[in-house]
């Protein structure tokens, strides 16, 4: 994706925290999906991500792609397992304004996967024992075919779940990254066997530091910055940086609090 658009005043600012009380893993994403995957595959086992259909399973199969072009997972097959994500891949392809690739290297990126099209074939694919990679939505396990997929893999220690970003809190994809023995799917309790990781440099939300080099591009403090859209503890230590790193006057808005903008 191309940078962020440097802004340089506003009289009111909302600026997101997501990431606010931390820093992304620096490392590179392909060199992480390489050890990730390579390892269950070494093992026997099947790589199962939940993904957003929307930019982050094109994000996944462009490392993919650029893996399989140095030889690295040359033989590991790849499935994409979401409708939604088809869809969206061919948005992506065909609108490339906002993207550093071309048409052709964005196509050539997706066709990395083979795409599972229907519900037998998606049972299929949840019963082949061979080892794989399958990416299917949704992106924090709260629903879509992956939850049939983590039904069958999740209890197998030889596999992994990979995430691919922010896990919000209640979801099932925090709870696996948390630990939990088991997660409730479609009324049963699963246990959680599996290898659970995350590449949060992945997510599009931007960390901490990130967030404040964008601010920093401002040449006068805004009238007043909100920080929203993050947990409780994030989103206080963003406006905590803000304030004493900026000197800019800042506030973490209460849920349903009222604001006269003058």
């Amino acid at each position: 994706m191309v940078d962020p658009i440097s802004v340089e005043r506003a009289d009111y600012l909302l600026v997101e925290s997501t990431y606010g009380d931390r820093r992304h893993d620096k490392r590179d994403p392909a060199d992480a999906l390489a050890e990730i995957v390579g390892g269950t595959i070494a093992r026997g086992g099947t790589v199962i991500i939940p993904a957003f259909a929307v930019g982050r399973v094109q994000t996944l199969l462009f490392h993919f792609h650029q893996l399989k072009l140095k030889g690295s997972l040359s033989n590991v097959p790849v499935f994409l397992d979401s409708p939604m994500a088809e869809d969206a891949s061919e948005i992506f392809c065909r609108d490339t304004e906002d993207l550093k690739l071309s048409e052709a290297e964005c196509r050539r990126a997706c066709a990395v996967a083979h795409y599972t099209r229907d519900v037998e074939e998606s049972k299929a694919l949840t019963a082949n024992p061979v080892p794989k990679v399958i990416i299917s939505a949704s992106g924090m396990a709260t629903g879509g075919r992956v939850l049939h997929h983590l039904k069958r893999y999740a209890p197998d220690p030889k596999n992994t779940i990979l995430f691919a970003g922010f896990q919000a809190g209640g979801t099932r994809g925090a709870a696996m990254l948390s630990g939990v023995e088991s997660v409730k799917i479609h009324g049963e309790y699963v246990p959680v066997r599996a290898q659970v990781r995350n590449l949060d440099m992945l997510s599009a939300h931007a960390d901490a530091d990130e967030i404040m080099r964008w601010l920093g591009g401002f040449k006068a403090a805004p009238r007043m910055t909100f920080v929203i859209h993050g947990e409780a503890s994030a989103s206080d230590a963003l406006r905590h940086r803000i304030e004493e790193e900026l000197r800019w006057p800042c506030m973490v808005p209460d849920h349903g609090q009222r604001v006269e903008l003058a």
